[in-house]
């Protein structure tokens, strides 16, 4: 009876680590727009993909729609979220509640460690700019992403963490759906600028800063749709 358990409780713990691989990959493949928003998720064509039963595909959609990045229909299935001008409005009203905070406490918390990730993801952040093409342009939208991902981390919290992870997601998925290619550049010279202000412990100038980013973040969006590709292919599998 107890190998039986330890055995059964193995197993439960690896199909969660294989529905949580899936769920990254999908998301992955949601937030650089490889998988486009109002696309169909066939349970039976993502398990056979990972070669997994479709249990722990739901479960793993399952974690996606928790994120907002999945939409899941009674009967119909599971479709990658397609945000409204609506929904977009009120993500980027919820960062610009949460940001600001999130830089006060990162000045409180930054080491000369810490400002050198900060600077060494700028640097990322530039070499993804130089390169071309639309996966070019989603690895963009991802660095940016991820730059306010590491002051989430910095700042310390980690329940503000959770929920910028959420919100990041979400308003990658929306600059990809929406924004047009001309603000990147603009919003790289944006994340030095906060670094700037964080290293020099200025947390008023941050805070403006901050704000003023995700002002123009938000105003390149200009709510056109894209192209659809197979499941495959946006998986890389």
């Amino acid at each position: 009876m107890e190998t039986a358990a330890i055995k059964s409780g193995g197993n439960t713990a690896r199909e969660a680590e294989r529905a949580t691989v899936i769920s990254e990959a999908l998301q992955d493949a949601i937030v650089e727009r490889r998988l486009p928003p109002g696309m169909k998720l066939v349970e039976a064509e993502i398990g056979a993909l990972f070669d997994v039963s479709r249990t722990i595909v739901r479960t793993a959609l399952q974690e996606l729609s928790f994120l907002g990045l999945v939409r899941i229909e009674r009967n119909r299935g599971a479709f990658v979220a397609k945000p409204s001008p609506e929904e977009a409005r009120q993500i980027f009203d919820a960062r610009r509640l949460v940001e600001p905070g999130i830089v006060v406490d990162a000045i409180k918390r930054a080491s000369d460690e810490n400002l050198a990730r900060l600077r060494k993801h700028l640097q990322h952040e530039n070499e993804a700019m130089n390169r071309h093409g639309l996966s070019a342009r989603r690895i963009e939208i991802r660095a940016s992403g991820d730059f306010h991902l590491l002051l989430a981390s910095i700042a310390g919290n980690l329940i503000v963490q959770r929920f910028m992870s959420e919100l990041i997601a979400r308003s990658c998925l929306v600059i990809a759906l929406y924004g047009q290619s001309g603000a990147s550049s603009c919003g790289h010279d944006d994340h030095i600028e906060i670094v700037d202000a964080i290293a020099a412990r200025d947390a008023a100038k941050a805070v403006a800063l901050t704000r003023h980013h995700i002002d123009h973040l938000e105003a390149d969006l200009n709510y056109r749709s894209g192209e659809d590709i197979g499941l495959r292919q946006a998986l890389s599998l």
